[in-house]
């Protein structure tokens, strides 16, 4: 994992705490607890969690209201959801809507340690996922409207013969409207355009 990734554990138990801090220690994974979800959500730097081992039933804000909360912020946490049995449903419905997992207590020492590593995993994703799309928007959003359509149109395969008939524009107009989007895209193939395109399509149907 990287030298940056924490888990965050949230819990009113302090024995809890304590307890599944020293799991990480043992095998090197740094932590941070707090004692109740306000105090997590004022000290925390949310765009730094990779990773929250997150009580469903404590005092003041629970598990369930504090994933709603960040759910609202638009603020992708992976979770992992330790409960008691009488809160089985309750961490139903928070996998419902998006936790790695969730753990009965008592839990097994492994177990909880392989939910946390699949969260880390997931946020890596997540993370990668994020910076390739930034990269993507950033590569075409100095294109103007018309080379925005003649890059999409180049994209699937369109002629410039025929981008210009359909466009109502000079073939010669096409090539540097081309050009300019090559330059722009950082793109040195056709293939690299059609990359490009598919990689802007997969992120507007996943919006």
């Amino acid at each position: 994992m990287s030298e940056h990734e924490q888990v965050y554990i949230v819990d009113d138990d302090e024995a809890v705490r304590d307890a599944i801090g020293m799991l990480l220690e043992t095998v090197d994974i740094p932590y941070v607890a707090y004692p109740d979800a306000q105090t997590f959500l004022e000290q925390s730097d949310l765009a730094n969690v990779h990773c929250l081992v997150l009580d469903i039933r404590m005092p003041g804000m629970s598990g369930l209201e504090l994933q709603e909360k960040l759910a609202a912020m638009d603020t992708q946490v992976p979770i992992v959801f330790i409960t008691g049995h009488g809160d089985i449903p309750m961490a139903v419905e928070a996998m419902r809507r998006g936790a790695v997992d969730f753990l009965r207590k008592p839990f097994r020492d492994q177990e909880l340690l392989d939910r946390i590593q699949e969260a880390l995993s997931r946020d890596a994703e997540q993370r990668h996922y994020a910076a390739d799309a930034d990269s993507v928007r950033a590569r075409v959003a100095d294109l103007t409207p018309r080379e925005q359509e003649v890059f999409k149109r180049v994209a699937v395969g369109q002629a410039n013969k025929v981008i210009a008939i359909e466009l109502g524009i000079s073939e010669r107009t096409v090539e540097i409207h081309r050009s300019n989007v090559m330059q722009k895209t950082s793109s040195r193939s056709l293939a690299d355009l059609v990359r490009l395109l598919i990689k802007l399509e997969e992120m507007e149907g996943a919006a």
